[in-house]
């Protein structure tokens, strides 16, 4: 019995510390532009803020590329695009869940110079110069791998969770894509959350608000799109346990996807495009170096266009070996981009006709996005709203990535932060589709979750079946042109067997039940399916029940019965587990089994998550495999010239004169050998020829350094076991006299006579072995091996002080009591002193050491 209880106590403490570890991981934060990558790390410990690059940047440019063999992000991806344009890829967000004849992908191949081909799925892949094809998640996959590498770089520990920031606007192709990039970076989905509502988490953490709502508009001029979303602000308290909180509601979003800082990119390229063709006469559209010269080029002008009247543009070698220099003024540029003017302030409109408020409901508009620095952008919403309510109090960069990670924090119970609680909605319109029941009859479309519902929300659907069938979400309008409307089928199987079932158990009028789930990261999916059926009871407390109304729910057959929502998620994941139990303790239901079936452009199949991850992993480790190489190469360089300047120093240096004549000869030799091998063979040696090239010279020299590094330590360990004898021999005299003053005062004593003579053998030997070898080592020369090794000096120094140690340390003796002695007159008892006469005489015994 003990035995199986200590298997219990190790189990259920093996347990507790996985749980313990896993309830202490970090949380990664990712807002991913299509420009842009902002990260942050939400870690114990590790101070609130946005992750840096290797660069210590704040923020990194979503581009991932190849210099011939070698793999590059960031920064260094983005400017070998004019060098390398088929093997840099950016703004890789347009095709996130894009089928590959869509009109966005369409528009990416007029801003990028990267070759793109069509997969087996219909999505897009891109194709190096050498023609190796990635798809769109494999990727995003790399990015996102390489920020998890800072993260964990930063917190020292392996990181698994992420928080992703989304446009509102995704449809489901577009979230499946992106979580599909997650896992294939080896990292795990813990949410996707609307941008817009990750900054107005930004904004609320060092704000309160009273119960009164506060409306403000979040608007969001990005790279690819421009996104206007309508919130509240209000303080509230849950009923049930009294927690004061603030409450944000997302009541409306309007977007543009084809408006924001890329197009701004496209017209200002097209300029200068113009410039140089109307100057030269010669079409340099189909130079893909050219056109990723530009490109780059209109980046930086924009940037100058937004503080000044003008800017010259300069590009030496655009194409043609001729040198481009040109100058365009700011209305030149607002007058190419005339026509984007109203359409920057209409997703404004758009939030606030969603929300059914109006302009006079608003305290103010927050501006975030780096295209929201763009004067034409300011001046656009500035016409619309006012200028008096535009809000310049986030950072426009950073806003949502650190609301997305407070937001991932309020997830996990290991932070402690400001009771947020959020509601988002949902901006599609999802209908289900279905057969009709009769035979041969229409196919049945009902809107289950309209535009404006919020996430966490679930429909039931109830349907008078006997048969197998299928129900299919979908957008009943396109959500973007080129996009599939279909998001999923759900395949209900199981019903004749189930409906007999309930059947002979006495239920009346059977019917089927699927649940429709938005989740709150926005994915719709049928989350349960049961048959239900009242089953009648005889009984008397049946009759009962039945006559005072106990009978149960009438339920309408083929129509919907909206729940409640958003409700909390453990109380739903209980329901759902509740329906999904085997019929027993609920008599009047049974659960069924749900197939979901996607269309091909639907998320990755785990086959082919699991092919692409072995495939980046495989890259990952040919790409470490190869850094190795590079430093062992380098390493072995290094010390090569480091030889040859040790064997060429002067006489006087400690290398010289450690070393014998026929060491440096044989070493010499051996260098220029290997000198040759490495002029000759180096490029092509794998990373152990190199190593071992560099252990057969470390190996010659190693006697020689030991040498030098000996003569330098042999003084200080001299003097250390030459204390240690003087400690000692003080102890043993002092001790001596303190043995004989306790025989004298009766008293017992620290040590023995024994003990004391043992620790002076060791004294003697240990003098002894230290004159003889400090001796032997007088007569050899500095380019012989040591006589006495310092190493053997600290070890037998410290074994000697030890022994003292434990002797010093050592406490007195208590004094026994005794009792009283029977011819004492007053029968009391006495005790013997505790410390005798002579004691405060007694020397202390180095309690000092």
């Amino acid at each position: 019995m003990p035995c199986i209880s200590l298997r219990k106590a190790v189990t259920f403490f093996v347990l507790f510390a996985a749980i313990f570890e896993s309830s202490l991981a970090s949380i990664l934060a990712v807002d991913y532009g299509s420009d842009w990558i902002k990260a942050s790390l939400m870690k114990p410990g590790v101070p609130f803020d946005v992750l840096l690059n290797k660069d210590s940047k704040r923020k990194i440019q979503s581009s991932v590329a190849w210099k011939k063999d070698e793999r590059l992000f960031g920064s260094d991806a983005a400017n070998i695009a004019s060098r390398f344009p088929q093997d840099s890829f950016s703004s890789l967000k347009y095709l996130q869940g894009a089928p590959f004849n869509s009109d966005i992908v369409t528009y990416f191949t007029s801003i990028s110079t990267a070759q793109i081909s069509e997969t087996d799925r219909k999505t897009v892949a891109l194709k190096q110069s050498d023609g190796t094809e990635w798809s769109t998640e494999e990727l995003i996959a790399m990015q996102l791998s390489y920020i998890k590498k800072l993260a964990e770089d930063l917190a020292g520990e392996s990181v698994h969770e992420v928080i992703l920031t989304v446009p509102p606007y995704f449809s489901q192709l577009e979230r499946d894509s992106i979580t599909d990039a997650i896992e294939i970076a080896g990292l795990r989905t813990l949410a996707l959350v609307n941008d817009g509502t990750a900054v107005a988490v930004n904004y609320a953490m060092t704000r309160t608000f009273s119960t009164t709502p506060e409306y403000h508009v979040i608007y969001d001029a990005g790279a690819s799109s421009t996104r206007a979303t309508v919130v509240s602000f209000a303080a509230a308290e849950d009923p049930k346990t009294k927690v004061s909180y603030t409450q944000i509601n997302v009541l409306g979003v309007g977007h543009d996807r084809n408006t924001g800082g890329t197009e701004l990119d496209l017209r200002l390229r097209d300029i200068l495009i113009d410039s140089f063709m109307s100057k030269h006469r010669r079409d340099i559209r189909k130079d893909r170096r050219a056109m990723a010269k530009l490109w780059k080029e209109a980046g930086r002008v924009k940037a100058i266009l937004s503080a000044n009247s003008d800017a010259t543009s300069t590009v030496e070698s655009v194409a043609f070996d001729i040198d481009f220099k040109t100058k365009v003024t700011r209305s030149e540029f607002e007058d190419a981009c005339k026509d984007l003017h109203s359409r920057f302030a209409r997703p404004i409109y758009d939030a606030l006709a969603n929300a059914e408020l109006s302009l006079a409901n608003i305290s103010s508009v927050i501006l975030t996005g780096g295209n929201s620095r763009t004067p034409m952008v300011q001046t656009a919403v500035k016409a619309a709203v006012g200028e008096d309510r535009i809000a310049l109090n986030v950072n426009a960069d950073e806003s949502a990535v650190l609301g997305a990670a407070l937001y991932g924090a309020s997830l996990s119970r290991q932070f402690k932060t400001k009771d947020i609680r959020v509601t988002d909605v949902l901006i599609h319109d999802i209908q289900a589709s279905y057969l009709a029941s009769n035979p041969g009859t229409r196919t049945i479309h009902t809107t289950v979750l309209p535009a404006g519902s919020k996430h966490g929300a679930r429909k039931t659907l109830t349907f008078k079946r006997k048969e197998d069938f299928s129900v299919i979400l979908n957008y009943p309008n396109e959500v973007m042109s080129g996009f599939p409307r279909e998001i999923l089928e759900a395949k209900i199987v199981g019903i004749p067997e189930a409906i007999d079932n309930l059947t002979e158990r006495g239920a009346v009028d059977p019917v089927i039940k699927a649940t429709v789930v938005l989740s709150e990261s926005g994915f719709v999916s049928v989350g349960d399916a049961i048959a239900y059926g009242e089953i009648k009871d005889d009984s008397i407390t049946g009759k009962l029940k039945g006559l005072f109304g106990g009978g149960g729910d009438q339920v309408p057959l083929e129509s919907d019965v909206d729940e409640e929502a958003p409700k909390d998620e453990k109380i739903e994941k209980d329901k759902k587990d509740k329906a999904k139990k085997p019929l027993g303790k609920d008599q009047n239901t049974i659960p069924l089994e749900i197939e979901i079936v996607y269309n091909s452009q639907g998320p990755l199949s785990l086959v082919a998550k699991r092919a692409a991850r072995e495939r980046l992993r495989a890259l990952d480790n040919m790409e470490m495999s190869k850094q190795l190489r590079e430093e062992a190469h380098n390493t072995l360089e290094g010390y090569l010239y480091k030889l040859r300047d040790l064997l060429d120093d002067g006489p006087e240096t400690p290398f010289m004169k450690c070393s014998q004549s026929s060491e440096r000869q044989t070493l010499s030799n051996k260098l220029s050998e290997t000198i040759a091998w490495l002029h000759d063979e180096g490029d092509t040696a794998d990373t152990v020829q190199l190593w071992e090239k560099r252990s057969v010279l470390e190996t010659l020299e190693k006697p020689i350094v030991h040498r030098y590094k000996e003569i330098e330590s042999f003084p200080q360990a001299l003097n250390n076991s030459q204390k240690w004898n003087w400690s000692t021999r003080l102890f043993l005299t002092q001790a001596r006299e303190n043995i004989t003053a306790d025989a004298i005062a009766g008293v017992p004593s620290k040590w023995t006579s024994q003990e004391l003579d043992a620790l002076e053998k060791a004294l003697k030997d240990h003098e002894s072995w230290l004159h003889d070898g400090v001796e032997r080592q007088k007569r050899t020369k500095m380019n012989e091996d040591p006589a006495i090794e310092t190493k053997d000096m600290q070890q037998r120094a410290k074994t000697l002080e030890q022994h003292l140690q434990r002797l010093v340390r050592r406490k007195v003796p208590k004094v026994k009591k005794t009792s009283a002695k029977p011819g004492d007159a007053d029968g009391s008892s006495s005790t013997e002193p505790t410390q005798a006469p002579g004691d405060s005489d007694r020397q202390p015994g180095h309690d000092e050491l």
